[in-house]
């Protein structure tokens, strides 16, 4: 639903922002902001990075001509602001929800979303194409990217820095500076940023100098040239340096991130300097709504709220939480256990492990560089320990070379625990968890478990710990078990018989649909049987010489086709020259957007009903 915005509904979006007084500026915050709670409370989302960011956005806005001028917002979970801002105030109530707003810039969605984004460290690149391309082609028009101090943890934005410095494109890099990523910032550029906030006041006593010289008559000009060129010198002994100069930009800031009227005057600033500059604004995490300033990382991604009480939804049991229990658990009783996080300690279910642990040197959030994570991972199983890297699906596709290069060839003994494995809801494309089972498989000596229960994670746990050689991966979907899979003893392998000719086969959280799937055909007379695989990679060859004796096999896979498990199996039933007929169900087109887990599942036709439909038309 929407509020009541008295002021924000009546204007013309994004133009009237360019008529509006200070004070208009300020309802329009407070508007803003109600809009926020009111939406986030009943739909879940990102709260706490968009209300950090509500003045950002209207100075943005006011200063700029979107979308000639184009914002690439870093990660984009802080762009509902910007989609109110650009005529989607009366969509705004369906965002996250199916056939509704994505929760991310979506730009088939609006000319206002200049790229897609979902991960972290990528707005600098594509904004310096961006700029380039306006550039090559004569367009006089800007391109800002939107980045939080924590996509600074991750190494590609330094690659960018180091490209873009270079250039004379229009591009403005504004550092969204509020001292946390989704878990805290750390590292050593944290520490940088902090010493930087500390000389805001260089930077006001700049301004002033630079505005007397230029009212000196006749000199004013030139003694502001001198100025500029000798100014590098000093601040280099005053403050040693600015890792931005350093690459080529110009910098202004500190800048208080919630004030309209600075960031409006310093934006135009830099609009005026047409060259790479950085803007350095310092914002708060949860602004204006004290439970999120508070605790900004439980209320940055959060489900349905109360906005009064501010009382969180309180959580199923889940997966990420089981996991994150059994490895502390296990961590009491083995010293060698290690727990790695890129950024996302509590929603991978560290967060006990961290505070217990913690201390012991025994826990590292390497901040969002899933790259270094794998191959520091790496470095700690060869000194002989065992480290654990706990890491979304989807984030875990940025580290394919490390897997290859430093987990494989010469193989370490490190363990993946892949979270959001499968479909995610309501986050949509960018954080589908779809790929994994085919990356994973491919690598050489990787092996695989997705277990359906809690038993079993615990059983593929152990075994990845303690039983297997080399890099094991153990992927578990989003949210709870089924309790229909409670009541199996955790194997690599299960086969259910009902005296059937045709097998399905399937894996992880869909297998319970699956036998939902054979209770249906066998009320209707047509018994199947059933394999369920745990350990997915290597495939167990008993499961194939099994296979092998039926007529007709179905597998389904919440996966994509393309080098999935699937195929994998078919490839080793040809290799045992297998005669019968195997068709595989797949999720063909990966990009799923938001919507529920569950209407994901039943759109891509792995429900139930569907599967046992699909089944009975082809083999009865």
């Amino acid at each position: 639903m929407l509020a009541e915005n008295r002021f924000l509904g009546r204007l013309n979006l994004p133009g009237d922002l360019k008529k509006l007084s200070p004070s208009q500026q300020d309802i329009l915050c407070w508007e803003l902001r109600s809009q926020l709670l009111l939406t986030v409370s009943e739909n879940g989302g990102h709260l706490a990075s968009n209300l950090g960011v509500v003045e950002l956005t209207v100075a943005l806005h006011t200063v700029f001509d979107i979308p000639r001028d184009e914002i690439v917002w870093d990660v984009g979970h802080q762009c509902y602001v910007h989609k109110i801002l650009t005529g989607r105030l009366k969509q705004f109530s369906e965002i996250r929800r199916e056939g509704g707003l994505s929760g991310f810039p979506r730009p088939r969605e609006s000319r206002s979303d200049a790229f897609i984004a979902g991960h972290a460290s990528t707005s600098l690149s594509a904004a310096c194409g961006l700029a380039k391309a306006k550039t090559l082609t004569g367009d006089p028009h800007h391109v800002i990217a939107v980045a939080g101090d924590g996509a600074f943890t991750g190494g590609m934005i330094y690659e960018a820095l180091n490209n873009a410095g270079r250039s004379r494109d229009h591009l403005i890099v504004i550092l969204n500076d509020n001292d946390m990523s989704i878990s805290k910032s750390v590292g050593s550029f944290a520490r940088y940023l902090a010493a930087k906030r500390s000389s805001e006041r260089y930077n006001v006593i700049k301004e002033h100098v630079e505005k007397a010289v230029r009212k000196i008559p006749l000199v004013g000009g030139e003694l502001r040239n001198v100025i500029s060129d000798s100014k590098a010198a000093l601040r280099q002994m005053l403050y040693h340096s600015n890792l931005f100069e350093d690459f080529g930009f110009d910098y202004l800031g500190p800048v208080d991130g919630h004030d309209v009227r600075m960031l409006i005057q310093v934006l135009r600033r830099a609009k005026e300097l047409k060259k790479p500059v950085v803007v350095h604004v310092n914002t708060i995490k949860g602004k204006g709504y004290a439970y999120a300033e508070k605790n900004p990382s439980h209320y940055h991604g959060v489900g349905g709220f109360d906005p009064v009480s501010g009382q969180l939804s309180v959580p199923a049991e889940s997966f990420s939480a089981h996991f994150g229990s059994w490895l502390t658990m296990r961590a009491r009783r083995d010293e060698r256990i290690c727990a790695i996080t890129a950024a996302m300690r509590d929603g991978t279910g560290l967060e006990a492990f961290a505070e217990e642990f913690g201390p012991k040197n025994r826990f590292f959030d390497v901040g969002i560089a899933e790259e270094h994570a794998v191959t520091f991972a790496c470095g700690l199983a060869a000194g002989g320990l065992l480290p654990v890297f706990a890491v979304y699906s989807t984030f875990l596709q940025r580290a394919y070379d490390q897997l290859i290069h430093d987990a494989s060839i010469e193989p370490q003994h490190i363990v993946l625990a892949v979270d959001r494995a499968g479909f995610v809801g309501e986050d949509g494309e960018t954080h589908q968890g779809l790929f994994d089972a085919a990356f994973l498989s491919s690598i050489y000596g990787m092996t695989v478990y997705s277990p359906a229960s809690y038993a079993e994670l615990e059983y593929a746990m152990e075994r990845a710990l303690y039983h297997c050689k080399g890099p094991v991966a153990v992927r578990y979907p989003r949210g709870g078990a089924s309790a229909s899979e409670a009541d199996h003893v955790p194997d690599d392998w299960l086969h259910i018989k009902n005296g059937g000719k045709t097998l399905l086969i399937s894996y992880g959280r869909i297998f319970s649909e699956v036998r939902a799937a054979a209770k249906l055909l066998a009320e209707s007379k047509k018994p199947v049987d059933l394999l369920k695989l745990c350990r997915i990679a290597p495939l167990p060859e008993e499961c194939i010489r099994l296979a092998r004796k039926y007529e007709t096999i179905y597998f389904v896979e919440e996966g994509v086709r393309n080098g999935g498990i699937g195929e994998h199996f078919l490839g080793a039933l040809a290799q045992v020259r297998y005669r019968g007929r195997m068709t595989i169900h797949a999720v063909d087109d990966p990009f799923v957007p938001q919507m529920s887990v569950q209407s994901a599942i039943r759109r891509c036709g792995f429900d139930a009903k569907a599967i046992a439909k699909a089944v009975a038309e082809l083999y009865f």
